[in-house]
């Protein structure tokens, strides 16, 4: 740490559009907080590298995401649309629909996009690690992630968060 800075850990291990906001708004705002910031990406959470985003929303996971529309009279966008799980794993292109609604309410309420976030984080100079051994479990390139990207095991990572004074696994 350089001169009494805070320092902020993360992990992030989801890989889908509602797992990826929490790490790179507290990333991003701890940056602007003056921060020293690493974000290590393992599991699901290394696609969220990538040059490409293809990101989408998987409902069944979480029985408790609200589905209100982002569209329609004001008494129609305040309904809660409990749907059940039957529905979310049944129902051939629910996951393209809740993806496209959460992408449509994102972008309604000016919420900056995941690509936009990311991109304020390696602006801010958090530091972008990506998970040597989910990289070679699954087969990922260095290439195939944005510029910048550092590559380091558990242990590389462990060093930077023994240190942190806020650790968080997201």
């Amino acid at each position: 740490m350089e001169d009494g800075q805070r320092r902020m850990a993360l992990i992030a291990s989801q890989g889908t559009l509602d797992w990826a906001y929490p790490p790179y708004i507290l990333a991003s705002t701890a940056a602007a907080m003056d921060m020293e910031v690493a974000i290590f990406h393992t599991f699901y959470g290394l696609t969220l590298l990538r040059k490409d985003l293809k990101l989408k929303v998987a409902p069944y996971a979480n029985p408790a995401m609200p589905m209100k529309m982002p569209f329609g009279p004001e008494a129609f966008r305040k309904i809660d649309w409990p749907i059940p799980n039957a529905v979310m794993t049944n129902v051939p292109g629910f996951n393209r629909l809740a993806t496209v609604l959460m992408k449509r309410t994102f972008k309604k309420k000016a919420v900056a996009s995941i690509a936009e976030l990311r991109e304020m984080c390696v602006e801010s100079g958090v530091r972008m690690i990506g998970c040597q051994m989910t990289m070679d479990v699954f087969g990922f390139d260095i290439e195939e992630f944005i510029p910048g990207v550092e590559i380091a095991g558990a242990a590389g990572f462990l060093d930077f968060a023994a240190d942190a004074d806020i650790q968080m696994f997201v």
